[in-house]
């Protein structure tokens, strides 16, 4: 009897013990104060058919500050410039509230990596390559979330656990920063590039050039800090030279603005035509020789603003345009 009784103090002891472990490192998880997260979405359309998305959280003193950081990677020559855009929001929570009630340093890595293996031989023409990077204790953990076309498009029930929760995750931070690429227009004609360097803190602009953040993006065929550098070096402008005018020269002759639509479409070459000028020195009608259709209107209105001298009232004027975009050639 006395050795039954004592087996079991002993199992209860032990069993107590053993209970008071997870209580014990719960209680001893680190803060989460800040995270970073790296999202590669992907089209079967474009260009651009790659969007490389950086969104940093970070505590702020009326609670977290989020920081978007989208970049395109070069395409062909000058119609798929390489782009840099930048976006900032304050949330009034703190890093573990936007987290949730999960614990991302706690996730076994098993779990994880049967989420990954969920549809390995699906179709999927676009969806993200999603890797949050996570302080956890002295080291740094990275937790990738496959996610695929029908859980961004359909929301589907069968999304697993931690993938939903991820997916939870960045609607709120989009939510807070936000249009971002899911919102870009299929198509579009490009602007003038524009520098955002100045958006960026000199921390964060020398971690994106010294490859600190290349790790969130493990299945990338492009490092990060390659896609920056080359949204930081500006384009060739396009440029529109008067090739000829003969027998008579326009008064401080104005050159055409080159079209948009002609740009986007990498139009460029020569433009011929001619004019006749009228007794008040005003050129008539515009008939073209050669150009194309795209650049022919933009140059019809500056020669209608062009004026002639006396002495060439009654004259036809030959004159030609030479288009050019100026971009690099493309290599094979």
């Amino acid at each position: 009897m006395r050795h039954v009784r004592f087996m079991l103090i002993v199992f209860l002891s032990l069993f107590l013990l053993v209970s008071a472990v997870p209580e014990k490192n719960k209680a001893s998880a680190p803060t989460l104060d800040r995270f970073e997260i790296g999202r590669h979405t992907f089209f079967d359309f474009g260009p651009p058919f790659d969007f490389y998305e950086l969104l940093l959280v970070r505590p702020s003193r009326s609670g977290s500050l989020v920081q978007r950081i989208i970049l395109t990677p070069p395409g062909e020559g000058c119609s798929a410039p390489a782009a840099m855009e930048t976006a900032s929001a304050t949330m009034n929570e703190s890093v573990s509230t936007i987290l949730g009630d999960a614990n991302p340093c706690a996730i076994p890595e098993k779990e994880l990596r049967r989420e990954l293996k969920r549809c390995k031989h699906c179709s999927v023409f676009s969806g993200a390559n999603v890797t949050l990077r996570i302080p956890c204790g002295t080291n740094s953990r990275l937790i990738r979330s496959d996610i695929l076309d029908r859980d961004m498009f359909s929301a589907a029930r069968s999304t697993p656990e931690h993938t939903s929760w991820t997916m939870q995750l960045l609607t709120r931070l989009d939510r807070a920063l936000g249009p971002g690429v899911m919102e870009k227009p299929v198509f579009s004609i490009a602007e003038e590039q524009k520098s955002t360097e100045a958006n960026l803190d000199s921390e964060t602009r020398e971690r994106l050039e010294s490859g600190a953040y290349d790790e969130l993006f493990p299945k990338a065929g492009i490092k990060l800090a390659d896609i920056y550098r080359a949204s930081q070096v500006p384009l060739p402008s396009p440029s529109i030279q008067l090739l000829s005018v003969s027998p008579f020269a326009p008064q401080d002759p104005l050159l055409p603005n080159y079209p948009p639509l002609a740009k986007a479409a990498r139009i460029q070459g020569t433009v011929l035509f001619s004019v006749v000028v009228d007794e008040m020195g005003n050129p008539g009608i515009v008939t073209f020789w050669h150009g194309n259709k795209l650049l022919l209107e933009a140059v019809r209105q500056t020669v209608n603003s062009w004026r002639f001298p006396k002495e060439a009232a009654g004259q036809m004027i030959s004159a030609s345009f030479q288009f050019s975009l100026n971009c690099p050639t493309p290599q094979n």
